[in-house]
């Protein structure tokens, strides 16, 4: 079995995960960006590093560290909402322009008036009335009318990141989680939002952000992409043989019953009016139902065995994503140079009460496409937004922890 070394070190209890352009949004289960500069400075490969490729970028924790670095970088997710974030915050924008535009819109937020809203229709929005008040959504409509007509297009998706948390956090969502759970009765009549503050406290963070990346005079190209890894990789993109270095986060398991990167997103993906808002965990890995092994595995053969005889339905909810996952692998292997190192920061989740070593899974895939294991560091997770505990059976009041740890696996081509 692949050796795990416990290292308290890499768990940054202390660390501020908020510097530079990492403050810009919340994402489920982001990576922080100590793992990533560490990785970077530890396990680089001899030769040096020209390219980067994360190939489940999520909000682009890796892809601001490369940038940080002067390393080139590539990209992809298939939600949107991620692109989105990922793209702003590897964007070096004019500080001064940015902030002409922001004083812009706050003056035009002081004129503000309910006839002034231009788009009263909300029909993009699932049950609309149900989550939102009619003031909010009249107040985020004047907010995208604002951008929409008062920022060059250039800068305008700067806005439109931070007007994406807003939307969220102003619905009537239990702002505690990523699911998509209205809050209690009792708590609704308590609940007023100030939209516009929310939305001029979260502009000067991120303005703040900022301005500490661009003190950083990287001249490193990153490029963000909605290609699928679990499919073969387009030449034109990256071409075989070329990248150094991975570091990546990849999903735990499918976004239905792990972490809820769809129903989180839902919210900017609707509002935005983004391909995919209301079935983009169809299309996330596992999404879709499959009912044979693509793999051969020992590592986790038991486990497997364990759920089938417990719940076939969740056997092949879990195989569905680990089929997905090995196809994904082996297409990121085909792209990585001889001597390339690949660092998957993984959990394990537990379904039906058993833990799924997807380290070891991770490890054992990578190599039979010709990969040799160096490491698997395991840190604890203090940091990291995910819910405390979950349903392993999808009854309600039934519960368990979830996992307290990460798992970083660091391979490299031979």
């Amino acid at each position: 079995m692949y050796k795990r070394v416990i290292d308290h070190t890499w768990s940054f209890r202390n660390s501020n995960t908020k510097e530079y352009t990492h403050c810009y949004h919340t994402y489920p289960a982001m990576m922080i960006p100590m793992i990533a500069r560490a990785l970077l400075n530890k396990y680089s490969p001899k030769r040096g590093i020209k390219l980067l490729f994360d190939p489940y970028m999520g909000s682009g924790t890796s892809l601001v560290e490369a940038s940080i670095k002067g390393i080139d970088a590539i990209g992809t997710d298939l939600n949107p909402l991620a692109r989105l974030i990922s793209k702003v915050k590897t964007t070096h924008y004019n500080e001064e322009k940015i902030q002409t535009y922001f004083t812009l819109i706050q003056s035009q937020l002081l004129e503000y008036k309910e006839s002034y809203v231009k788009n009263r229709n909300f029909d993009n929005i699932s049950n609309y009335k149900y989550w939102y008040s009619q003031d909010s959504l009249l107040r985020l409509s004047y907010l995208s009318q604002i951008i929409k007509d008062f920022v060059d297009h250039e800068h305008a998706d700067f806005f439109y990141t931070i007007l994406s948390e807003v939307v969220r956090e102003v619905s009537f969502t239990r702002n505690s989680e990523f699911k998509r759970f209205r809050m209690p009765e009792n708590k609704l009549n308590a609940f007023t939002p100030n939209t516009f503050n929310l939305f001029e406290e979260k502009s000067l963070r991120n303005i703040k952000g900022l301005k500490e990346f661009n003190k950083i005079h990287s001249k490193s190209k990153i490029n963000i992409y909605d290609f699928d890894s679990c499919l073969p990789i387009p030449n034109s993109i990256i071409k075989p043989d070329s990248v150094d270095m991975v570091i990546t986060s990849p999903p735990y398991g499918d976004s239905k019953t792990t972490v809820a990167y769809g129903q989180f997103s839902r919210w900017a993906n609707e509002w935005f009016n983004f391909e995919h808002a209301k079935d983009l965990d169809k299309i996330l890995m596992g999404g879709k139902k499959q009912t044979d092994e693509n793999f051969t595995t020992h590592t986790i053969r038991k486990e497997l065995n364990e759920i089938k005889s417990l719940d076939t339905k969740r056997y092949l909810e879990v195989i569905s994503f680990l089929n997905d996952y090995n196809n994904s692998i082996f297409h990121v292997s085909k792209v990585m140079k001889q001597g390339g190192i690949v660092c998957y920061v993984v959990g394990n989740r537990t379904v039906k009460g058993i833990q799924i070593p997807l380290d070891y899974f991770t490890a054992e895939m990578f190599e039979t496409n010709g990969f040799r294991h160096i490491n698997t560091i395991v840190r604890e997770i203090p940091n990291k937004r995910m819910p405390l505990k979950t349903s392993p059976t999808n009854k309600k009041g039934e519960k368990t922890n979830t996992m307290n740890n990460e798992y970083i696996v660091i391979l490299e081509k031979i």
